[in-house]
């Protein structure tokens, strides 16, 4: 097993990608209970920097990510997860996936679904 270089806060980032599309989804943040919680469950799981917990994916939207595949760099310390994205949209806003707008603010990707109707206490 690979042993993962975690920052000094303990965390590696994660990347989210459709394993079918090969779109990227989103980016988070991973503690190494998350890691040992994704690959014992086979759903991702992520640490929440401003809530400071694990949350697995989707616990409150229902939009979970089912692991096909852990991949990590060539560095040790960064994590891709392939998934199957299993809901309306990968993003908390709404958006299929979290990089939907360019630097000129142009959305290049479709809202899926309103984050008031699924989300208790959006931030």
């Amino acid at each position: 097993m690979l042993k993962i270089n975690y920052d000094k806060d303990g965390l590696v980032p994660v990347i989210a990608q459709d394993v079918n599309s090969k779109e990227v989804l989103m980016m988070a943040y991973a503690n190494s209970e998350a890691i040992g919680m994704t690959m014992a469950t086979g759903f991702a799981h992520y640490y929440s920097r401003s809530r400071g917990k694990i949350w697995k994916k989707g616990e409150e939207s229902g939009n979970i990510q089912e692991i096909v595949r852990i991949l990590v760099d060539c560095d040790e310390d960064t994590v891709l997860y392939q998934v199957l994205q299993r809901g309306k949209g990968a993003c908390h806003t709404g958006y299929e996936r979290c990089f939907y707008r360019t630097m000129d603010g142009e959305i290049v990707a479709k809202k899926v679904f309103d984050p008031s109707s699924v989300y208790q206490n959006e931030e």
